[in-house]
């Protein structure tokens, strides 16, 4: 049972910025003293999950066309990649500097000479400050976090976990292919490499309740994490989820009951984790459901506005884990 009885530690509320939660935004302009922007690069990889190793098909939900740049394709060199994406925010956001993010798959899955070749060719860049790797729990060891260590050196590097949900019979459900312990685990041997975590999860998928979801939210806590990213479950074309969703529809979350349980989980998350994102969003050539008609900025003011309600902010509630 999740407790809110924690003692408020004070009546005035904290903020990052102009935000009640500890946001990236904040923790970038922190670290580096100006705008910073991710670029999101494509190396080709898959999943386990995917090409056999532990099944096919990879995770019922996942199109990955529903959040790759359109303008990035594996079969370009990431020095291309880079050329292609980094005038064009450097436009749009004014930034400077850029974190490389491989993002599309899993991004450690692949002999460790390939990957040094990859992530060598994102970091030289003069531009690139950080690289941040999407990647899965069972596709890590101990020598490619050796090597990660030493580059953590150079640039500050972040692995990022897929951990969707804590709950085996929902990672089963899912074709996940691994158990939560293999994020405990993975995560573990990662920070004691010195290396900052991330993880992402999804919040709604059906076989899980309320409770359930705010177990998924609150484990960051207990793994330490250094970043976290909060998704609402989409349903988009080409994926084995939008043929179950077709055939037996099933209840999805509306803006406000997702924000209320955001705000719920944020409440009571150690106030040091960094919130890199509270919503996913998809093309809408791609999504079937939910369609909001919120854009996130939006999204993200009703966040501060429930908080404002509530009278709260990240870590209000919370307790420390031994």
């Amino acid at each position: 049972m999740i407790s809110s009885a924690a003692v408020r530690p004070s009546t005035k509320a904290n903020t990052w910025g102009d935000k009640r939660y500890n946001n990236y935004n904040h923790y970038l302009r922190e670290r580096y003293g100006q705008r910073v922007y991710k670029v999101s690069l494509h190396g080709g990889f898959t999943c386990p999950n995917r090409d056999g190793s532990k099944g096919y098909g990879g995770c019922i939900y996942c199109n990955n066309d529903s959040f790759v740049p359109p303008y990035i394709h594996a079969e370009m060199p990431v020095q291309e990649q880079l050329a292609a994406s980094i005038p064009f925010l450097q436009q749009r956001y004014g930034a400077d500097k850029y974190i490389a993010y491989f993002q599309a798959y899993s991004n450690t899955y692949d002999e460790l000479e390939k990957l040094k070749r990859l992530y060598e060719a994102a970091v030289d860049h003069p531009n690139v400050v950080g690289l941040d790797i999407g990647t899965r729990s069972d596709c890590v060891d101990e020598a490619l976090l050796d090597y990660l260590a030493a580059l953590n050196e150079r640039v500050h590097v972040t692995l990022e976990y897929g951990i969707e949900s804590v709950h085996d019979e929902s990672l089963e459900w899912m074709n996940r292919g691994h158990d939560f312990q293999s994020v405990v685990d993975a995560v573990a041997l990662t920070k004691r490499h010195g290396l900052s975590v991330g993880g992402h999860i999804i919040l709604g998928f059906p076989v899980e309740t309320r409770e359930m979801m705010l177990e998924t939210g609150l484990a960051a806590n207990r793994l330490d994490l250094d970043f976290l990213k909060i998704h609402q479950l989409h349903v988009v074309e080409k994926t084995v989820l939008a043929k179950r969703y077709r055939d037996e529809p099933f209840p999805m979350f509306t803006p406000e009951e997702y924000v209320h349980l955001v705000c719920d989980i944020l409440e009571r998350l150690n106030p040091e984790i960094v919130l890199q994102r509270l919503f996913g969003e998809a093309p809408p050539e791609l999504l079937i459901a939910p369609r909001w008609g919120h854009t996130i900025p939006e999204l993200l003011y009703m966040v501060e506005l429930e908080f404002v309600r509530r009278g709260t902010w990240q870590g209000i509630y919370y307790t420390k884990v031994d």
